[in-house]
């Protein structure tokens, strides 16, 4: 398969391919050459971890939205069973940004929501860019209500930059869409799961982010508004994107340490863009252990601690 690197991978791209052409050579002219290959192979899983565990905030934003990062439909085939799409919101269109629909999780019926990119210019036209218009909030809370009417519990996957922007999004409604759906699921009797799998944009990625859990993928990032536009505000020049990154502190171990999230689910060594199967995994069974434990609550307390755990954000002592 051939990769995208970003620029500060570049060290791994070149020690990666190295091994290939090794590889290759050894096996076209029958040299054992294993050894070799093994001790490079070591060598790449330390430069991985090193730059990856050294990575500066700009960098995890950058990893964040990385070109071959897992999708929620990528994840989908992988987590779940029988998954059955449910399309449009019964009052404007059908929005691509927002995927939704009933799956089986490891023998519970289970609403999947969330934000879906696109890989080619096709896709992403269709998708939006993953850019939520009112129409995709507005199928996600029909979903959510569905949920809650057949008591299956809600797991939302966070992938955004933000709600669509333009005047046709706000001409629908945009801002009462988002805040519509803030309101109900602080208050829906059914477990309510949500994890950033990529990017976590402003309100876009809040109006399916209200629940009893938030998690956050090692390499995502949750942020009020993207570094580049910030410093586009801020300093008038995107240049200054890794300064506002420092500042936002946009990432899963700042937002654990301020105590915005619940967990970080970790990242196969090489991340979930090199390694979809491993990351998958490694979702399904934080989620599941979660899933148990919050299914085995009665509502009551379920609905208290969600309403003491959203009240306590953003506050200190």
């Amino acid at each position: 398969m051939a990769y995208s690197y970003l620029e500060f991978e570049r060290p791994i791209a070149e020690l990666t391919s190295k091994i290939d052409d090794l590889s290759n050579m050894g096996s076209d002219s029958g040299v054992n050459i294993a050894e070799e290959v093994e001790r490079l192979n070591e060598k790449r899983n330390k430069l991985i971890e090193e730059i990856y565990s050294n990575a500066t905030r700009s960098q995890i934003c950058q990893l964040s939205r990385h070109p071959d990062r897992p999708y929620i439909l990528d994840y989908i085939p992988m987590i779940f069973d029988d998954f059955q799409e449910l399309h449009g919101d019964r009052a404007f269109s059908d929005d691509g940004a927002i995927v939704g629909g009933i799956a089986n999780f490891r023998g519970k019926s289970v609403m999947v929501v969330g934000h879906q990119k696109g890989r080619d210019t096709k896709e992403k036209l269709k998708r939006n860019f993953g850019m939520p218009r009112p129409e995709g909030y507005r199928k996600a809370l029909r979903l959510f209500r569905l949920a809650e009417r057949f008591d299956m519990p809600v797991l939302t996957f966070i992938d955004t930059a933000g709600a669509w922007p333009g005047i046709d999004a706000e001409e629908r409604g945009q801002s009462e869409a988002i805040a519509r759906n803030l309101q109900e699921l602080a208050g829906l009797k059914v477990p309510v799961i949500c994890t950033v799998i990529g990017e976590g944009g402003s309100g876009g990625a809040l109006a399916i982010g209200v629940g009893d859990r938030l998690y956050m993928q090692q390499f995502s990032t949750y942020s009020v508004i993207s570094p580049e536009g910030c410093a586009a505000i801020l300093w008038r020049d995107k240049a200054f994107a890794p300064e506002a990154a420092e500042a936002l502190k946009p990432t899963a171990a700042d937002l654990l340490k301020l105590g915005l999230i619940d967990a970080i689910i970790p990242e196969p060594r090489d991340g979930a863009h090199r390694n979809a199967k491993g990351a998958a995994d490694l979702l399904a069974e934080s989620l599941d252990n979660t899933l148990n434990t919050l299914i085995a609550m009665p509502l009551d307390q379920l609905l208290a601690e969600r309403d003491t755990r959203l009240r306590n954000l953003g506050q200190f002592s």
